[in-house]
C-alpha cells in the first residue's frame, strides 16, 4: 500500500530495534479522587508535585515541590518513591519510602487521594476491535437515506397502509436482495475480489450481457474503470460518455430501454456502434457522496430493463457503495494504524495525533528551520560493554531507552535518532516549538532526575548503574526526509547538528553543556556555571560553553521564549 506521505516514512536504523517494548506493560494510571475525576496515564517516569513542571501536577498547599515520583520497573510492577517530601508519601494509609504498586491502591499525598489502577490490554484490544466493528456498520444508517432520496415513493409503508398484495411482494423482493447482497459482501483485503462479488451477484438479479463498475476520483473529477464483467469475451466496451456524465453530474439513475434512439443519447456514437440497446446505470453514493457509478447494458433487445429493474438495481448500488466505501475505511484505518505507529517512535502522542488527523503536516522535503538539538550519551559505555553479555546490554539499552524517549516526549521532543548508546533528541523539528531551547533544556535536567530513578532500580538489583552526559545547540538546520527512495528516514543536517554532538563529547557525568546560541534565548530561566571556551573539531575559534544545573524559580512557569525578559539577570558561577 502506498504511504499517504511517501518521503516522510520512518526507516529506523538496526539499533532502533533495542527500543521495542510491549504497549502492554504501560497500562497503567493514577485516577484523581474527588468531586471530579480526572485520570492520568503514566509512562515509564512520572514525577507527582505542587510545580507545573512536574508530570502530574498536584494543586495541594501541603504538597512539596516534586513530592514523589513512579517508575516502570524492569519486570514490569510500577514502583513508586518519596522524593524527599516534608509531609510524606502515603500508600493505602501508611507512610512510604519506595512501594510496589497495585491494582485498586490508594495514594495520599497531602490532602490530594488518588488510586492506582492497572489497565487490562485485552479487554482494551477486544473494546477496540469492537468499536471497529461499530465504525464499519455506520454507513448501514446511510442506505435508506440513499434508498429514500434514489426513489422516495417507494418508500417502505406501514403494515396498516398495506392495500395492495403486489406492492408486498415488491418491498419483499427489494429486502430480500438487500439482504442477501449485504451477506456476500464482505470487506476483505483485494478489491478485484469485492467488485467481482458485486458483478457476480448483478448478474444473478439482473439480466445483461455487460457490467462495469467505476470509481470516482475527486482529484481529477473522473470515473475510472475499475472492475469489467462480459458475457462474451471478445468484445471490446466501450461506455458511453454520455450516460456517465448524466450519472457523475446529476448524481441520478439512468434507465433506457432503447438508448438507440433515446433523444438523451443520439449524440453518443458509442452507444450506436456497439449496438447497446436497453442501458441502466447508477450513482455509487454514500451520504450523497458520490463513490463511483455502476454500468450494465443489454445488446439483445430493447426493453430489456423495467422500472422495477433500476428499483433492484439501485438497492444494489446503494449496497456495493457501502462495501467499496467500508473497503476504503478499513484500509485508511490501517494505513493510519501503521502512520501512527510510526510517528510514536518519533513524536510525543499528542504531536502524532495532530499529525495523524491532518492538523498538522511535515515537510515533505528538506526545509531550513531554527531547530535545538540535544545529545545524551552513556558514559563509559564501551568498558561497561566488555563486562557483560550482549544480552544484558541489550536488555540495559531497551529500559534505559524507555525511559530516556518518555522525558523527551513530555517535553514535546522528537527522537531523531539512536547511535549505538546515544539519543538524538529535536525540539523545533518536524513541528516548529518558539521556545525550542528552554524545552531541550527542561528535557536534559528531566533526563538527569529519571536516570537517578532507573539507577536506583538497577542497585537495588545488584546491577551497574549508568551516567551520562548531555550537549545542547541551536542554529539553522537543513530538517526531512533523508535516504534513498527505498530507505528514507527524517533527520536533520548542518554544522548546528555537529557543534551539538561534540558539546556531548564535552560533558562529563551528569553535565549539560549547552552553546551560547542556546544559552542567549534561555538564560532567564536557567541557572549554570560558566566554563572555559572549548575548541571542537571542526571550528578555528573556541566555543564559549555553560554547564546548566538547574531552572530559576521565578521563571519556571513561563513557557515560552517570547515572553522572556533579556535584560533578567543570570546567576553564573565561574569554574575554577
Amino acid at each position: 500500500m502506498t504511504p499517504l506521505r511517501p518521503r516522510l516514512i520512518y526507516q529506523a536504523p538496526v539499533t532502533y530495534a533495542l527500543c521495542a517494548r510491549p504497549s502492554e506493560a504501560m497500562s497503567g494510571k493514577l485516577i484523581l479522587l474527588g468531586e471530579k475525576t480526572v485520570e492520568y496515564p503514566l509512562t515509564a517516569f512520572n514525577t507527582l508535585g505542587r510545580h507545573p513542571d512536574n508530570s502530574i501536577q498536584v494543586l495541594d498547599r501541603i504538597v512539596s515541590k516534586e513530592h514523589a515520583r513512579i517508575t516502570l520497573a524492569p519486570n514490569g510492577r510500577w514502583v513508586m518513591r518519596d522524593a524527599g517530601s516534608l509531609n510524606g508519601t502515603l500508600v493505602n494509609g501508611e507512610r512510604i519510602g519506595e512501594a510496589v504498586l497495585n491494582d485498586g491502591d490508594r495514594i495520599q499525598l497531602g490532602n490530594t487521594n488518588f488510586a492506582f489502577a492497572e489497565d487490562n490490554p485485552q479487554a482494551q484490544q477486544a473494546e477496540q476491535q469492537a468499536h471497529r466493528g461499530r465504525v464499519t456498520m455506520m454507513p448501514g444508517q446511510v442506505q435508506s437515506e440513499v434508498r429514500n432520496r434514489i426513489d422516495a415513493s417507494k418508500r417502505f409503508v406501514p403494515v396498516a397502509e398495506i392495500t395492495d398484495m403486489e406492492v408486498l411482494k415488491a418491498d419483499y423482493e427489494k429486502l430480500r436482495v438487500a439482504h442477501e447482497l449485504s451477506q456476500k459482501l464482505a470487506v476483505g483485503t483485494d478489491l478485484d475480489m469485492l467488485l467481482q462479488q458485486i458483478v457476480d451477484e448483478t448478474f444473478q438479479i439482473i439480466r445483461a450481457d455487460r457490467a462495469v463498475i467505476l470509481l470516482y476520483d475527486p482529484d481529477t473529477d473522473m470515473l475510472t474503470p475499475a472492475y469489467v464483467r462480459q458475457k462474451r469475451a471478445d468484445e471490446e466496451i466501450k461506455l458511453s460518455n454520455t450516460i456517465l456524465d448524466e450519472v457523475k453530474r446529476n448524481k441520478a439513475a439512468v434507465l433506457s430501454s432503447d438508448a438507440m434512439v433515446d433523444e438523451r443519447f443520439k449524440a453518443a456514437k458509442s452507444i450506436i456502434m456497439q449496438g447497446i440497446r436497453s442501458t441502466m446505470a447508477v450513482p455509487l453514493l454514500v451520504a450523497d457522496q458520490l463513490v463511483g457509478a455502476f454500468h450494465v447494458d443489454s445488446m439483445l433487445a430493447s426493453g430489456a430493463f423495467t422500472d422495477k429493474d433500476l428499483l433492484l438495481f439501485s438497492g444494489i448500488a446503494t449496497q456495493a457503495a457501502i462495501a467499496i466505501q467500508n473497503f476504503r475505511l478499513a484500509k485508511k484505518i490501517e494505513h493510519e494504524a501503521a502512520t501512527r505507529a510510526e510517528f510514536q517512535r518519533l513524536l510525543s502522542p499528542n504531536l502524532v495525533d495532530q499529525i495523524v488527523s491532518g492538523a498538522l503536516t511535515l515537510d515533505q522535503a528538506g526545509a531550513n528551520r531554527e531547530v535545538t538539538m540535544l545529545f545524551a550519551d552513556i558514559r563509559g559505555f564501551t568498558s561497561m560493554s566488555e563486562r557483560h553479555t550482549p544480552e544484558e546490554m541489550v536488555e540495559t539499552l531497551n529500559n534505559y531507552f524507555e525511559f530516556m524517549v518518555d522525558v523527551l516526549f513530555k517535553h514535546g521532543g522528537t527522537l531523531d535518532k539512536y547511535v549505538g548508546d546515544e539519543i538524538i533528541g529535536l525540539f523545533g523539528a518536524p513541528v516548529e516549538l518558539p521556545d525550542a531551547p528552554v524545552r531541550a533544556v527542561r528535557c536534559a535536567l528531566d533526563m538527569l532526575k529519571a536516570l537517578e530513578e532507573f539507577n536506583l532500580t538497577r542497585a537495588s538489583e545488584g546491577k551497574e548503574t549508568i551516567r551520562i552526559g548531555i550537549g545542547i545547540n541551536s542554529g539553522r538546520v537543513i530538517a526531512g526526509a533523508i535516504g534513498s527512495s527505498r530507505t528514507l528516514q527524517y533527520t536533520v543536517i548542518g554544522d548546528a547538528v555537529n557543534i551539538a554532538a561534540r558539546l556531548c563529547s564535552v560533558a562529563k557525568s551528569a553535565e549539560i553543556i549547552i552553546s551560547p546560541s542556546t544559552m542567549s534565548q534561555c538564560q532567564a530561566y536557567v541557572i549554570g556555571e560558566q566554563r572555559e571556551p572549548v575548541t571542537v573539531k571542526g571550528k578555528a575559534e573556541p566555543i564559549q560553553i555553560w554547564n546548566i544545573t538547574g531552572l530559576q524559580e521565578q521563571d519556571l512557569e513561563v513557557p515560552s521564549v517570547a515572553r522572556r525578559n533579556p535584560t533578567a539577570p543570570f546567576r553564573t558561577t565561574q569554574e575554577p
